[in-house]
């Protein structure tokens, strides 16, 4: 008999969440993959948990994963945590499941928390419809050039943030995509100083910058995807701020006046003020 890997959803936070079955997966096999074993260990101490640790992360698990297979041909059945929430989710993982998977053996999910959907849960926009883009780049010209990449698209977005950077991804955000889009800030989800608010982009950034608590702890942010107006835009409000401005100015200043009112692109604007001339 071959053993079986066990993908095992940890909390991330409140310990309460964690599930009774998670917790006799985690005892009844030969050893714990674990992302930091000093961070695991402690919630082993915390649940009676004796089973041995063996530290699996980005630096080594290429090289850990070889042996792991091995370990599971053998027969020993094998746990993969990470420090909170769902293995592979930002997370290490993929590489030690692919292998598995590659070597034919079984590989079965113990699911539990995981921040990005408990963020999208109580979100309050469209959840029918998301993508998961983990951590946007962290310098701010290719922060800016994924956001501009995204700009159209109209599923709902989920982003992973670190704390010291979360004022100026969302003042990327702003200058990227607007100043109204809303956004939802889901921080420390499941402790203590839970912070869950939805505001427009603009309106998050001054309650972000105002209040150092919210540049603390982990941090999902939740975005608005782009409307219509990325795409087939009713334009009847554009005709209308245009068609005011076009009878007292030239057309590209009424175009950059209407893209400061309406907050569209201003050559999408000039074009469209082009085809109302016509």
């Amino acid at each position: 008999m071959t053993g079986v890997l066990y993908v095992v959803a940890t909390p991330i936070g409140n310990l309460e969440d964690w599930s009774p079955r998670a917790v006799a997966t985690l005892r009844a096999v030969s050893v714990i993959a674990a992302e930091d074993t000093r961070h695991s260990s402690r919630l082993m101490q915390h649940f009676n948990i004796a089973t041995p640790l063996l530290a699996v992360h980005d630096h080594n698990e290429g090289s850990r994963a070889a042996g792991l297979v091995a370990r599971l041909q053998a027969g020993d059945d094998i746990a993969l945590i990470s420090d909170a929430g769902t293995p592979l989710i930002s997370d290490p993982g993929y590489r030690l499941v692919a292998a598995v998977q590659a070597a034919g053996l079984q590989v079965v999910p113990v699911p539990g928390a995981c921040a990005a959907i408990a963020a999208l849960s109580a979100a309050g926009l469209p959840s029918d419809r998301f993508i998961f883009e983990g951590f946007l780049p962290a310098k701010v010209q290719g922060r800016r050039e994924r956001l501009q990449q995204l700009a159209d698209e109209s599923r709902t977005l989920i982003f992973y943030e670190a704390p010291h950077r979360i004022a100026d991804c969302l003042a990327d955000m702003v200058a990227v995509l607007g100043s109204e889009r809303r956004v939802v800030l889901a921080r420390e989800v499941t402790k203590a100083f839970e912070t869950i608010r939805q505001l427009p982009l603009e309106e998050m950034l001054a309650f972000v910058q105002g209040d150092p608590n919210q540049q603390r702890g982990e941090i999902v942010l939740v975005l608005e995807g782009a409307t219509a107006e990325a795409g087939e835009q009713d334009w009847r409000e554009a005709d209308r701020v245009l068609g005011v401005l076009m009878t007292e100015l030239p057309l590209k200043q009424a175009a950059a006046l209407a893209a400061d009112i309406t907050g569209l692109k201003k050559n999408a604007l000039y074009e469209r003020a082009l085809q109302l001339r016509g």
